[in-house]
């Protein structure tokens, strides 16, 4: 079995922790590659992002969407983190804590949630649908799930944190008294009561008492005892504050340099960084996207990959592969190795093409540009390589591939710059193909086999 065999080479490891994160526009699949990973580490840790991304995992034909927990609390005796760099909502939370008991999933003595993690709070909902409807055509795309306004009450230093529930109830009460009042005099055609605020959050914060945790102590004490910890992003390198397609981006730090900030953990603590990459291109919400497809073939792809957003349901936009965004991808988070997942998506297809560049008024462009206006013009250059008729849903092993399909993985490799270790073929965590000839090996040992 593809885990038992990670599991028993990770023993050889000598507790190496690494960060697992997108390299792409989101949706890539980190779930599944979390997930089936999990079982060589003791600790799984999120430090970015809320309930706005949403992680779809497979067992034995059994969905599991997560949004906030990580993916690792699928498996008895992993500690799962959610970090200060995330944002919490308590009622989101809850219910997805209620529904993973309800499937037999239990977190009680396996969560830790930081002190410092920042609360979205009822009006950062109606600030966000707010922003949203003032941006008319020049809307953003986002879940308005209230992210981006917590966000900015944590920059603006008139955050709730976690650790505010807790206790030092009067300065409790005085902040969220203020924060209303800002609400009110934002949105005036209703007035919010800062009251039953006040009271949900004491209840909401009694609630997450016994999960709540000094996360940097926490993983700082566990990797001194030498045990390994993954690091899990939400959402992906293209929609990262700084380094993605702003202003068409998600409000925190998806790359891996959100590992620190968000975790409280140096960058010492970074063993290896594992980048998962679809094998053609997706992206939910508004913004550029160079290789994006139009009518049958595109309904093709979203189709037959279920593109369709976990956590909103939204139709995902699909294209071809482009190794402009992964090269990337691969530079800005120092990339050890690549998962590709959903190879077997583009069974069947007589022909396949990859983005090698982009022709701009500017030339010809190798990397990828800051400026939006320039993405958006940018005219995709395509190489194209025969298709495959032979399936490649479940395959093992790369032997097991047809050949065309190897040929293609080889390519993306070359063009993007970063072998590729984990090739999934299918959404349960078996489907998968795992490299012994990649950089994974210095992680998993010289012989992982599937």
């Amino acid at each position: 079995m593809i885990v038992a065999s990670l599991q028993y080479h990770m023993c050889r490891m000598s507790n190496t922790s690494i960060a697992v994160l997108g390299t792409q526009w989101g949706d890539e699949g980190k779930g599944k590659i979390v997930d089936m990973l999990t079982p060589n580490f003791s600790v799984v840790a999120r430090y970015q992002g809320g309930h706005n991304a949403g992680h779809t995992v497979y067992v034995k034909g059994q969905k599991f969407v997560l949004h906030l927990i990580p993916s690792g609390i699928l498996h008895p005796g992993v500690t799962c983190v959610i970090g200060n760099g995330v944002v919490v909502d308590p009622k989101a939370l809850f219910k997805e804590i209620d529904e993973l008991a309800r499937m037999g999933i239990a977190v009680d003595g396996r969560l830790r949630i930081s002190e410092k993690a920042h609360v979205i709070l009822p009006y950062h909902r109606e600030l966000d649908v707010l922003s949203e409807a003032r941006r008319g055509e020049r809307k953003i795309g986002t879940t308005s799930r209230g992210i981006g306004p917590a966000y900015e009450d944590k920059i603006g230093r008139r955050g709730i944190r976690v650790c505010d529930l807790l206790s030092d109830f009067p300065a409790l009460q005085e902040e969220v008294r203020e924060n209303v009042s800002a609400r009110n005099r934002i949105i005036k055609d209703s007035t919010l009561d800062w009251r039953p605020v006040f009271d949900q959050l004491v209840a909401d914060g009694e609630r997450m008492r016994p999960w709540v945790n000094d996360v940097s102590l926490f993983l700082w004490q566990a990797m001194k005892e030498g045990k390994s910890v993954m690091f899990e992003g939400a959402q992906a390198t293209l929609l990262d504050i700084d380094h993605g397609t702003y202003p068409f981006v998600t409000s925190s730090n998806a790359s891996v340099g959100g590992v620190c900030t968000g975790l409280g953990v140096s960058p010492k603590a970074i063993g290896g960084v594992l980048g998962v990459a679809k094998a053609y291109t997706t992206r939910v919400g508004e913004g550029p996207l160079p290789t994006e497809l139009s009518g049958e073939l595109a309904e093709r792809l979203r189709e037959s990959g279920q593109e369709y957003g976990a956590s909103t349901g939204r139709p995902r936009r699909c294209g071809w592969y482009d190794a402009v965004v992964v090269r990337y991808s691969a530079r800005i988070n120092g990339l050890d190795a690549l998962a590709l997942t959903k190879l077997d998506v583009l069974d069947g297809l007589s022909e396949v093409k990859l983005c090698t560049g982009y022709r701009t008024a500017q030339g010809l462009l190798t990397e990828f540009p800051a400026n939006l206006k320039t993405l958006a013009s940018a005219e995709p250059v395509y190489e194209t390589m025969p298709g495959w008729s032979s399936p490649t849903k479940g395959a093992k092993r790369m032997d097991d591939l047809p050949v065309e399909a190897r040929r293609y993985v080889q390519r993306l490799e070359e063009v993007s710059g970063v072998s590729c270790a984990i090739i999934s073929t299918g959404s349960d965590r078996e489907e998968t193909i795992v490299r012994p000839d990649s950089a994974i090996t210095s992680w998993f040992g010289e012989s992982v086999r599937a």
